[in-house]
């Protein structure tokens, strides 16, 4: 009983953290492992969560952008980069290659390095939280996702490799670089839900590679089963939010929030 309260919380958590600019990495760490939510869960428990937790949030993007990513396919596969659908297409593709190669290479070295500096993540949370708020403020709007061009993708797709390191979050990072490159503030979040649907798919790739996790999933069907249902009601919630909140404000809020949690985690580990 208590797993499945954890994973229900959790899953809101991730849910949340995924696709606002907060960083879901520092979040799961930081209320795993200084706020003991979760922190009971077995090893067993934990693969299947993290996984249906990756699961739930792919069907949010696949479900929410579903005429978005059908479009993108068949004007990408039948009409190559002629239309604004099919550019946007390899875009996407061409995004995800340098966040992929670190991932796979240092992704398991940059966690165990900076997973338990905690301060080190707070300050991650502060630092990243400043500079989008920063440069969303100075930034200048120039273009719309049908403008964005093959160099601005591959720079936005650059910038994903900082959110690697927990605290400087995934969304955060990619519209920043948006931002920076002159792309409206709800395109530039558009593009960056686009971008996370190869990530996620991704990472539940490689999480499904891994041994015996087909009978993990069997055996801990209803653990898997909540985690999908929560992160995928959660995940719906905060892209609808975010891209009907930033019509009209900017990043600020945001930034308050991280500085916050920042302080509450030095506070935390300080005492």
């Amino acid at each position: 009983m208590q797993d499945i309260i954890n994973t229900i919380i959790l899953g809101i958590i991730q849910g949340i953290a995924e696709f606002l600019p907060i960083s879901s990495s520092a979040h799961l760490i930081i209320f795993r492992d200084l706020f003991g939510i979760g922190a009971s869960m077995n090893s067993t428990v934990a693969l299947c969560f993290d996984l249906a937790l990756h699961f739930g949030t792919l069907l949010a993007i696949a479900v929410f952008f579903f005429k978005d990513f059908l479009n993108m396919v068949i004007s990408g596969l039948t009409k190559g980069t002629k239309t604004s659908d099919g550019r946007l297409f390899y875009q996407i593709i061409l995004a995800t290659i340098p966040a992929a190669i670190v991932g796979v290479l240092f992704e398991s070295v940059i966690e165990e390095a900076i997973r338990t500096n905690y301060i080190l993540i707070a300050l991650a949370l502060i630092v990243m939280g400043v500079v989008i708020y920063l440069i969303d403020k100075y930034s200048k709007v120039k273009k719309s996702t049908k403008e964005i061009t093959f160099m601005d993708a591959f720079i936005i797709g650059c910038s994903q490799v900082f959110a690697l390191i927990p605290g400087f979050s995934r969304s955060g990072t990619t519209i920043a670089s948006a931002r920076l490159l002159g792309v409206d503030r709800e395109s530039a979040a558009k593009f960056s839900f686009y971008l996370s649907a190869p990530v996620v798919l991704g990472a539940c790739v490689l999480q499904l590679l891994k041994d015996d996790v087909l009978s993990l999933i069997i055996d801990n069907a209803t653990i898997f089963i909540i985690g999908i249902a929560v992160s995928f009601i959660t995940g719906l919630i905060c892209i609808k939010f975010l891209l009907q909140y930033l019509k009209k404000h900017n990043f600020k809020l945001f930034m308050i929030y991280r500085i916050i949690l920042a302080v509450i985690v030095i506070i935390t580990v300080l005492l």
